[in-house]
């Protein structure tokens, strides 16, 4: 995890199967600048736009086997390599960009389902690429990871709500906020109401759900792989019952998983393992 970036996924932990780091370490530091170059410094929009378009042409000349421009060499040298080797699928990178590009015209989603679209793109080909790396191709597999990761963007969304509505932007379906009398107002200034407390609760519930119904996949893949996604599922749960215990006031306040909170994230990783090699196959709910 990094201290300044909550991460959807681990970056190259120990328990990554080692001939695969060099792999993964690349592709996260293509979507880590990537997203920095939306989001990060004073840069206005229009350049952000320019950096980005830059930023892509640079990743179709690795993927057409010819050379980058040296702006990014710490980003393209060590992808350039991985991409030949593993045969990464450029859509789904390109899938990333398409979705850092939209963050810079579009802070508001009408509904659900406008919501998942973005996260189609913005964390499902992360979970996707890695099952590329571990040759895991069959379709329930794909699916279970794209639940897996969507939940995890929203997770990351509900914890930052603190952040992210001081600058304008707001990831909490428009339509939820008229079932729970949540006005864009409200939002904006950071009101802990009984209201906005109430659509949080929702929201995770929702997320919730999602992580439950893509767990299996992290019962299926063997070894340190299996236990890595593990600790990855129950790190979402762990932040949905810290925002849980909090009262769903994250308008207030951003909860974070810290060191203390390691021991019991491996024990129910652990003993999620555990209960599908007993044949009981369920995602330890923490």
């Amino acid at each position: 995890m990094s201290v300044d970036h909550y991460e959807n996924f681990p970056v190259a932990s120990v328990l990554c199967p080692p001939a695969l780091r060099p792999a993964i370490t690349a592709i996260y530091g293509f979507a880590r600048t990537a997203d920095d170059l939306a989001d990060e410094g004073d840069a206005t929009p229009a350049q952000r736009a320019a950096d980005l378009a830059a930023y892509r042409e640079d990743l179709r000349c690795v993927a057409r086997g010819h050379a980058p421009s040296p702006r990014w060499a710490s980003v393209f040298g060590p992808l350039a390599p991985v991409f030949r080797r593993h045969h990464l699928p450029l859509p789904l990178l390109e899938a990333l960009l398409d979705a850092f590009e939209q963050d810079l015209h579009q802070s508001r989603y009408a509904d659900r389902a406008e919501l998942l679209r973005y996260c189609e793109r913005s964390a499902n080909p992360v979970g996707r690429l890695l099952l590329h790396l571990y040759g895991v191709r069959d379709d329930d597999s794909l699916t279970r990871s794209d639940e897996i990761c969507s939940a995890l963007q929203l997770i990351n969304f509900w914890q930052d709500c603190s952040r992210d509505h001081p600058r304008g932007r707001i990831y909490l379906p428009r339509s939820d906020w008229a079932r729970f009398r949540v006005s864009e107002e409200m939002l904006l200034a950071g009101r802990d109401t009984p209201e906005t407390r109430a659509l949080i609760a929702d929201e995770v519930a929702w997320a919730r759900a999602m992580m439950l119904d893509g767990a299996p996949l992290a019962l299926r893949l063997p070894g340190r792989t299996g236990l890595e996604l593990r600790l990855v599922v129950q790190g979402g749960l762990r932040i949905l019952d810290k925002i849980e215990a909090m009262g769903f006031a994250t308008l207030a306040a951003r909860p974070k998983i810290g060191a203390w909170d390691a021991p019991g994230l491996l024990w129910r990783a652990v003993r999620m393992g555990r209960g599908a090699r007993e044949g009981r196959g369920r995602a330890t709910r923490t």
